[in-house]
């Protein structure tokens, strides 16, 4: 297969990283405002693999969100497939799509979505219970999450007395709670001071590197990119570039 058929997910492919988990190929999202129609997607084709850190980087606009959205089965393709493992999840009833969302999603917003009136424990209690019905199980799953994002002792204080960076970990603890296979990032540093941010960069390096979990971090910060392990620039819907990083940048060094 010479370069020019080759698809871009197939160039961003590496032996190194891990199993194929999801593809996209030739993927369209056509969004309709009466009379107007709006292409936030246009023809990607895109492969997602085991312990990738995945930047999406664009302007607004460029489909970034979008792209989160069908990965993550909250939107359905306007046309082209998206597979994970065997199955097309476009093609799911609405039913299967949201198990499947339950069983291999984890989702991390750039402006956190915690319970207010659930304090940080029972916030990532709360996720934990959708999958698992051992309450021992669950306890133990939610403080060993608790101690990887560092809030084992912040565990029984609330949103509003928790920073935002302290909650934006809380937002991971809880997305990771169902032991997801992908981790879907929105602007996970956007509402954050760039110290803040680093941390959290961080984090989501370490779930990838250590854990094996994919993330894929859609972003307009420039800056963030080099934390990735692989990188894709997207523009009007677009796929410009798909490039794998042998060295990401650690976080620490990030600034913004």
């Amino acid at each position: 297969m010479s370069d020019e058929t080759r698809t871009a997910g197939e160039k961003g492919r590496s032996e190194a990283a891990g199993p194929l988990l999801l593809e996209m190929r030739g993927v369209s999202k056509i969004y309709e405002t009466g009379q107007v129609q709006v292409r936030a997607l246009d023809g990607v084709s895109l492969a997602l693999q085991g312990g990738e850190l995945v930047v999406a980087l664009g302007p607004s606009g460029s489909g970034k969100t979008t792209l989160l959205n069908l990965v993550g089965g909250l939107d359905r393709p306007t046309a082209g497939t998206i597979r994970y493992g065997d199955t097309d999840i476009a093609s799911l009833s609405d039913g299967d799509l949201g198990r499947f969302r339950r069983d291999h999603i984890g989702f991390v917003f750039q402006f956190f979505n915690l319970i207010p009136t659930l304090t940080a424990r029972e916030n990532v209690e709360f996720a934990a219970e959708l999958v698992s019905h051992d309450s021992r199980q669950m306890e133990e799953r939610v403080e060993e999450l608790l101690r990887l994002v560092g809030l084992e002792e912040r565990a029984d204080h609330f949103p509003s007395q928790l920073s935002g960076g302290e909650q934006q970990r809380v937002a991971i603890a809880r997305a990771m709670a169902k032991d997801p296979n992908i981790l879907l990032c929105d602007e996970p540093t956007g509402n954050l001071d760039f110290r803040t941010g680093q941390q959290i960069l961080g984090l989501l390096q370490k779930l990838t590197g250590e854990q094996g979990k994919t993330c894929v971090l859609v972003t307009h910060n420039t800056a963030i990119a080099g934390v990735g392990t692989r990188i894709v620039r997207l523009r009007d819907g677009r796929v410009q570039s798909d490039e794998r990083s042998a060295n990401p940048l650690p976080a620490s060094e990030v600034e913004w």
